[in-house]
């Protein structure tokens, strides 16, 4: 009787999904250099403990299996805890990840590619709870800021890069640059004239001639007449 086999994926937690062609322990240095060669990253022992709730799925059969079982629950609940990153073995992750800093991310991405660089507060998950299948799948090679939000069946392309607190809920092409809500993006090696939202007209607002004198006392009797919404351009 084999202890160990590469087991197929069959489904989600049915099989090991680590990347092929390397073994576990060149695969868990290969995360420990990626991550500064530093124990204490909280993104390495995120990965750690990804890897190894995958490695288990090999060992059959699976009365066997249950105390490692156990042993991955408690280690993925103690980075969940401890460190606020819930990253599922169930999700397909690819070599060389990055997880710069810790809290708030919750990675429930159907795959994440090679070479992806994640920050803090992000999010990959459903667009709506009853949604259980529709998950990101992020390419090869993506940058990704600080709090961002990559909702459902999305494919972000290889190479493209995710502005701080930007919502991506449509396919991102490869080799692009996307920032805000998702409704702005362009080629990544073009140099874009950024545009930001008028939210006042400046010419609207009062300038110095027409404030009151405040010197000598004339801050107490100043009595500005209030600036309403059709004068700061607002309405």
């Amino acid at each position: 009787m084999r202890l160990f086999r590469r087991t197929e994926d069959t489904g989600l937690g049915r099989g090991n999904r680590n990347p092929r062609g390397i073994g576990l322990l060149k695969l868990l240095r290969e995360d420990y250099e990626t991550h500064d060669s530093s124990v204490l990253e909280p993104g390495f022992w995120a990965v750690a403990v990804h890897r190894l709730g995958n490695a288990r799925m090999d060992i059959a059969p699976r009365m066997l299996r249950m105390p490692c079982s156990a042993a991955y629950k408690a280690a993925y609940l103690a980075v969940l805890w401890g460190w606020g990153i819930k990253l599922d073995y169930t999700v397909e992750l690819g070599r060389r990840v990055r997880i710069w800093h810790h809290g708030g991310m919750v990675l429930g991405a159907r795959k994440i590619g090679s070479d992806v660089h994640i920050r803090q507060n992000t999010t990959f998950g459903l667009v709506r709870r009853g949604d259980r299948g529709d998950k990101p799948t992020i390419g090869d090679g993506v940058d990704i800021g600080c709090g961002v939000a990559i909702l459902g069946p999305v494919h972000v392309g290889d190479g493209s890069i995710i502005g701080a607190n930007t919502v991506v809920v449509r396919d991102v092409p490869e080799q692009t640059v996307v920032v805000g809500a998702g409704v702005r993006a362009w080629p990544r090696r073009s140099s874009p004239t950024l545009e930001f939202p008028q939210a006042c007209d400046a010419s609207a607002l009062p300038v110095a001639s027409e404030l009151p004198d405040l010197s000598s006392g004339a801050l107490a009797r100043a009595r500005p007449s209030p600036l309403t919404p059709q004068k700061a351009g607002l309405a």
